[in-house]
């Protein structure tokens, strides 16, 4: 059998592997877009539209503030805190066309996880929505932020809209707590000031530091991987040769509602479709799924990615079954195990499969997916995609044979140079040959498809049985009553540790006793639950992963 049995399954269109060196940076990847794509719209929020021309000139105005005013210097850091707005491509392109390293911030952060991160990251700049401006001036004296640029919600619609949105956000929903930052300057004033000056071309090298892009909040403090040019433009050319085949490119239309901060969006979205001339439309509050699905139905679009709970949440939103879907072509979860009921629901309502992926952010993240032919849910992560290893290893180190069930480790030019400042993490992660460690458990079949069974860290052992809780959560979602569902494990004196579930009802009238029924007829015995807890909801991260550890630790 062939040592890479997932290459004997790509169509003829997929290379084997790509050229890092098509581009030596990402600011060579924009640039490359900008000229080929002009007066194409790049991004469009709530009606307004960005050209690939106009984002070009403004992330220019935003990357000479930053040299010739902020007077920053080639590999300092820049920290983003914002949801998706027409401002993030324009900041963030600024950044990395400078030379600096861009650090994304989750808006929702308290106090103390940003004061965490900037101190981490030595950040000497930062741009945040003035939504969440009072978080920052809580911590900022504590930092090393010396610029702080600051945005408010319209700031890039047209002049009568802009007034009027800022107003409605600031006096009548209240959606900006009070804060004082005494030299703060204002988005728009640094887009004029830039505009002064002139924008120093500096080359940018594709080992240099792209992203400093943090992860392990919900395990422990947050820890930056290190994403060089090279990773970030390894994986977008992995993901545009893997889509091509599917998805042309020009004048693609592409949901984006998981927040830009996150790896997942921010690559296979923002950079993806950027490489093939598709326009971006930015979802800025995905919970309000009413007024998302009223978005879903102003223009038709070719693809939508996602998790899980977003999907799940748009199925039970009125009015999303009337969504016109004859143009989409790719429906991508990713984030966490996307559960069959969910998938088959999907694809019984929009005609298009939901496609399963599978990344970190340690990975810059894709490492693999699923072909996006239209196939119908199969239960895997999918193939590795071209220029990346995957195999099984035992605790041992030792590669397991196909089929048996280990760590998934990973190689290939999108895996990270390490953890910033955290040299023996770095080194616990990696095995000789340049493995990385995922700590996510799994197997491969022998036509290289590969099979999450969970982290590592959520394993439920059972009487010294190993218990997955996608598996559960899988049986459990396939009940008509339940909306959400997590298994965790808890303390048991005879077993070790035996299953719990927590459920948000779609059923009113749904039973603890019907649901352990309904367990038994899909599960093994010591699989099955013990106890249910109903909640009103589930505890998730921002971009609507469900956190396990926190039901678990409660």
């Amino acid at each position: 059998m062939s040592e890479k049995p997932w290459l004997d399954n790509y169509p003829p269109e997929i290379p084997a592997e790509i050229d890092p060196t098509q581009y030596i940076s990402l600011k060579a990847l924009l640039e490359s877009s900008f000229q080929r794509f002009g007066d194409l719209a790049a991004f469009s929020n709530l009606g307004v539209s960005l050209s690939f021309r106009e984002v070009e000139t403004l992330s220019r105005y935003f990357a000479t503030y930053l040299q010739s005013v902020a007077g920053l210097s080639t590999g300092d850091r820049v920290a983003v805190m914002m949801p998706n707005l027409l401002q993030y491509p324009v900041v963030l392109f600024g950044i990395l066309r400078a030379g600096f390293v861009a650090v994304n911030v989750n808006p929702l952060y308290t106090p103390r996880e940003l004061e965490h991160q900037l101190r981490d990251s030595g950040a000497r700049a930062i741009i945040v929505l003035e939504n969440f401006a009072s978080t920052l001036q809580k911590v900022r004296d504590r930092t090393d932020v010396q610029t702080v640029i600051v945005s408010s919600l319209g700031d890039h619609y047209p002049p009568i809209k802009r007034a009027l949105t800022n107003l409605v956000v600031r006096r009548v929903k209240k959606l900006v707590p009070k804060w004082d930052i005494q030299d703060a300057v204002g988005y728009r004033q640094v887009l004029s000031k830039g505009r002064q000056y002139v924008y120093e071309d500096v080359p940018v090298k594709s080992d240099q530091t792209a992203f400093l892009q943090y992860t392990g909040g919900t395990t422990g403090v947050a820890k930056g991987a290190i994403l060089t040019h090279r990773n970030m433009v390894s994986n977008v050319l992995q993901l545009t040769s893997w889509t091509r085949p599917f998805i042309t490119g020009k004048n693609e239309v592409v949901i984006t509602a998981l927040p830009l901060y996150h790896i997942f969006s921010l690559t296979v979205n923002l950079f993806g479709f950027v490489e093939l001339g598709g326009c971006n439309v930015l979802i800025t509050n995905p919970r309000d799924l009413p007024a998302f699905v009223k978005e879903l139905k102003g223009k038709p679009f070719s693809f939508i990615s996602g998790v899980n709970t977003l999907f799940n949440g748009l199925l039970n939103t009125p009015g999303f079954s009337s969504v016109d879907f004859s143009t989409l072509k790719g429906s991508l979860g990713g984030g966490m195990a996307v559960q069959r009921p969910v998938a088959e629901k999907w694809q019984e309502v929009t005609g298009n499969a939901l496609t399963q992926g599978y990344g970190l952010t340690e990975t810059s993240p894709l490492v693999t997916a699923n072909l996006l032919d239209g196939s119908s849910f199969n239960g895997s992560v999918g193939l590795p995609v071209p220029s990346t290893e995957v195999a099984i290893f035992d605790d041992d180190g030792q590669v397991l044979a196909i089929g048996e069930i280990g760590e998934i480790c990973v190689r290939g030019p999108q895996v990270m140079r390490g953890y910033w400042n955290r040299p023996e993490e770095t080194s616990a992660v990696f095995l000789d040959g340049g493995w990385f460690c995922t700590g996510d458990i799994g197997r491969m079949d022998e036509q290289g498809f590969v099979y999450i069974e969970d982290r590592k860290k959520d394993l439920i052992i059972v009487s010294g049985f190993n218990v997955y809780p996608n598996e559960i959560e899988d049986v459990v979602a396939a009940h008509p009553g339940v909306l959400e569902v997590a298994a965790v494990g808890v303390e048991d004196e005879h077993s070790g540790e035996r299953v719990k579930l927590f459920v948000v009802k779609k059923d009113k009238n749904l039973t603890e006793s019907s649901l352990i029924e309904h367990c038994r007829e899909g599960l093994t015995a010591y699989k099955v639950p013990r106890q249910v807890v109903f909640r009103d909801e589930l505890p998730k991260t921002s971009v609507g992963k469900v956190l396990r550890r926190a039901l678990k630790d409660q």
